[in-house]
């Protein structure tokens, strides 16, 4: 009965995995077709449909880590999974303004190959059971480049949007009102912006001890 869970998990995290893998690629696809062009401009138009179910999706690996389903630690899958959604959903959905920005092609690109990589490796660990070294080595090595170059994209896009949060009042609850609450989303966004400042050296400092621990782990084998 065991070995029959286990043979189903590894066949759902296999599919997951490869499935994502095909929307990432797919996104970077449009992405670098259209910046052929070249017209950066409208690059988000291309992708944003396969870009929200993709980036959505990875709701999932929290649910993944929450059930025992992997082994990451939800606190580590969490904060990069939140912030990837409130720029999907949040800024680039919410305000059309941001959209022509060119941050907005490198944001796709940085965070496309990300994805290819990691789902490429745990889909071919899962199906195989081993990933050959050097896409081991991909895994825990490119992310010294597309995580900074995805994060300073990520953090220009909502300081971009600030005066567009700021004009619009999206979101914004203004008193007096029958809950006697207020809220503003330009202030929320400043607040996210914080969060990047300790959040992403720490998450860069998480990500090259695994990146050792794994490179290590594969010499020995």
């Amino acid at each position: 009965m065991s070995g029959a869970l286990s043979l189903l998990k590894r066949a759902y995290l296999a599919g997951y995995n490869w499935t994502l893998f095909v929307g990432w690629f797919q996104v970077l696809f449009l992405a670098v077709k259209t910046l052929r062009d070249p017209s950066y401009a409208e690059v988000y138009d291309v992708v944003e449909r396969p870009l929200q179910l993709a980036q959505t999706a990875a709701v999932l690996e929290i649910v993944h880590g929450l059930v025992g389903l992997v082994r990451s630690p939800v606190s580590a899958t969490l904060p990069q999974i939140s912030s990837r959604l409130y720029v999907t959903w949040g800024i680039l959905w919410s305000f059309p303004e941001t959209r022509n920005h060119v941050l907005v092609s490198s944001l796709i690109i940085s965070w496309s190959l990300t994805e290819i990589i990691r789902y490429s490796f745990f889909g071919t660990k899962e199906a195989l059971g081993f990933a050959p070294s050097w896409l081991l080595w991909l895994r825990y090595s490119t992310f010294m480049i597309l995580y900074p170059s995805g994060i300073t994209s990520e953090v220009g896009l909502i300081y971009t949007a600030l005066p567009f949060i700021k004009a619009s009042e999206k979101y914004c609850i203004r008193m007096p009102n029958k809950w006697n609450f207020s809220f503003d989303y330009f202030y929320t966004a400043i607040l996210v912006l914080g969060f990047y400042v300790p959040g992403s050296p720490h998450m860069y400092q998480y990500m090259l001890g695994q990146r050792k621990k794994a490179l290590a782990k594969s010499k020995k084998a």
